[in-house]
């Protein structure tokens, strides 16, 4: 469908560094930030400086000004002359990245020599997080909170000692989300998942069951039959989706565990499925996606092994006895959620680093507390967090006695002096960044390829149509939008989930690039990905948003026109971090071998931290990595 009219929905994007409001008659209030007078104690101001990145609408994420120095220096080969001298004093330790990582660096340098030191974090973006990305509207007073990017604290009770030692300091309490998430808020009120099944690519519209929810919940085969029953799939397509549900069989009969457990490497899922099992072609199709939220990546380039790690249909009878291993205590729910996801991991690191940046004292009520973005960068404290600052060069003195690092901030380059450097952001760029990298260590950072991928949130003045629908998440297996779901129910200190779907709420919308069917391996589906979404505008964005909603929930009472309130765009074209699948990549690469524990080697008194440096795209990775690294200042 096409937009008729421009939409009333509040949005801030740049054009040549300019704000470009788009659209008529927006609110005044929705574009100042401001609360009405008379609303809710709860509500409170936004977007009311001119510097608070979390109130910006429109495309963030690698947002407009955060790139564009370390493409011309990486893709064109632009250097910048480093200046003669610093103009601020040495440092103890320069850390390169403000994400979970970086600050989790500045925390443990802290811990091991002192609050005293002198640390300087830089980082390209107009915020501090990395991926832990805070989104917040203002919709008709209320203010809303979503996470645009890293999502939750997976599986707590398996993170290390220092990591756990780190959360008490900053005070986060991970039992207490058991409190605040409410698990049974969408099953007490009739919402399931579902499918969404677009017109463009089906031929028709349609909203049915999820048949993998009912498989997975252990549903009979008769209730799988009438879900499955009602897709708009060929009777070949339907017939081969229920017989792998629940006709499971060894479709590798006769071969050893030893044979088998090759198979299941050296092939994608979708190939097993289309080979093995005979699984038509619009199954596996539907399937393909199911998984694309932890990954990045559809089951077409990724091994069978790992769908029968995630115990994924037509592998449960192969015979093989092997387990697992599961976090200590056994996996944990998904409750680790704050309402703006790891941001607020990251907001509690910040306070506690740099105390006059945000004010309060508990994981509560770090919910609405509101940064001071000028208090992160001021001369008369020993921990500064410089936004905005893209590094070019970090390079060891001949002398051996500390590191300089040259950085662009306004077009301009500086210079800034350390004993040591933390490299914390993105492991690509460390070639281009240390002319000391050897040739082999170049390699093996270029080795992965982060998956890139997009995060939308919407925010809506209600969510009627999802429960005229009965749904609080669509799958849709070949939109462009992979999920829709309503946010998490998380209600913490002052902030308060809706309870009722005549409120406003935020809902999330998931985008990842992948290119299937042309043959592309993981790795190139990965850059092609990349490349397509640097040229996706905020526009085409919002007009796949306007389509799919009407379309999917058009016919329940979503009015695009009236229910939009505002859309952030969080895009990452290196988003995941890259993880080891013995689909294409060495059986050996784990954790403790593959190329990452080379990349990871120090350069001089240059450290590398990220998750990169750990081929693991998790929030605890991100926290080891920082400590393994602080730990190698400590030995030299």
């Amino acid at each position: 469908m096409a937009i008729k009219k421009p939409l009333n929905i509040s949005r801030r994007d740049l054009l040549n560094g300019v704000p470009l409001m788009i659209g008529a008659g927006l609110s005044s209030n929705l574009l100042s930030g401001c609360a009405p007078a008379g609303e809710s104690p709860s509500a409170r101001t936004i977007m009311n400086s001119v510097n608070y990145p979390p109130g910006e609408l429109g495309m963030r994420g690698s947002h407009e000004g955060s790139y564009e120095v370390a493409h011309q220096l990486a893709w064109q080969g632009e250097t910048w002359a480093t200046p003669d001298k610093s103009a601020e004093p040495d440092y103890d330790v320069i850390i390169v990245g403000a994400g979970i990582s970086g600050l989790a660096a500045a925390y443990f340098y802290r811990q091991k020599f002192g609050a005293d030191k002198r640390i300087l974090v830089l980082d390209n973006h107009d915020d501090f997080g990395g991926h832990a990305k805070r989104n917040e509207f203002d919709v008709d007073g209320r203010l809303l909170i979503g996470y645009g990017g890293s999502q939750s604290i997976d599986n707590p009770a398996s993170y290390s000692a220092a990591a756990k030692q780190m959360f008490d300091d900053i005070g986060l309490a991970p039992n207490r989300f058991y409190d605040y998430y409410d698990r049974s808020f969408f099953a007490s009120r009739g919402l399931k998942e579902k499918v969404f099944f677009d017109r463009a690519n089906y031929g028709q519209t349609a909203l049915a069951e999820s048949v993998i929810d009912i498989w997975q919940a252990g549903g009979d085969p008769e209730t799988i039959r009438a879900a499955i029953n009602s897709y708009p799939l060929s009777d070949a397509g339907r017939t081969g989706l229920f017989d792998l549900l629940t006709k499971p069989r060894d479709y590798l009969e006769g071969q050893s565990i030893a044979d088998k457990r090759d198979v299941l490497r050296t092939k994608s899922y979708e190939q097993f499925l289309l080979e093995d099992i005979r699984l038509s072609e619009e199954a596996v199709v539907f399937l393909r996606k199911e998984a694309l939220g932890i990954w990045g990546m559809g089951w077409d380039a990724m091994s069978a092994i790992e769908a029968m790690r995630m115990e994924l249909p037509g592998l449960s009878e192969l015979g093989f006895t092997e387990t697992y291993p599961t976090p200590s205590g056994g996996e944990e729910p998904r409750v680790f959620h704050f309402p703006d996801g790891n941001a607020g991991l990251t907001r509690l690191m910040v306070r506690h680093l740099i105390s006059q940046a945000m004010s309060g004292g508990t994981m509560e009520d770090v919910v609405t507390a509101q940064t001071d973005y000028d208090a992160l960068d001021q001369d008369d404290r020993p921990t500064k967090i410089r936004l905005s600052a893209t590094v070019v060069k970090v390079e060891n003195n001949s002398d051996g006695g500390g590191v300089q690092v040259t950085y662009v901030k306004h077009g301009a380059a500086s210079l800034a002096n350390a004993q040591h450097v933390i490299m914390a952001g993105y492991g690509h760029m460390v070639p281009f960044l240390c002319p000391e990298v050897s040739k082999a260590q170049a390699e093996a950072f270029q080795y992965p390829e982060r998956t890139p991928l997009v995060y939308v949130n919407v925010a809506v003045r209600n969510w009627r149509s999802f429960e005229a629908a009965g749904t609080h998440r669509l799958y849709a297996p070949q939109a462009f939008f992979n999920t829709m779901r309503l946010d998490f129910p998380v209600s913490m200190g002052d902030y308060t989930f809706t309870q009722s779907s005549d409120e406003p709420t935020v809902l999330t919308l998931q985008y990842i690039p992948i290119v299937p069917g042309q043959g592309l391996n993981r790795k190139e589906q990965s850059r092609a990905g990349r490349h397509l979404l640097y040229q996706l505008t905020f526009a085409e964005f919002e007009q796949k948003i306007v389509e799919e909603m009407t379309e999917a929930l058009g016919p329940f009472g979503f009015d695009a026109e009236a229910d939009i309130a505002g859309i952030t765009v969080n895009r990452w074209p290196h988003g995941y971090a890259y993880e080891y699948d013995e689909f294409e990549d060495d059986w050996s690469f784990d954790s403790e071998t593959g190329p990452h524990i080379l990349a990871r080697q120090p350069i001089g008194n240059i450290h590398i931290a990220s998750s990169d440096s750990h081929a693991s795209a998790y929030a605890s990775s991100a926290i080891d990595a920082a400590e393994r690294a602080i730990n190698e200042i400590g030995q030299s």
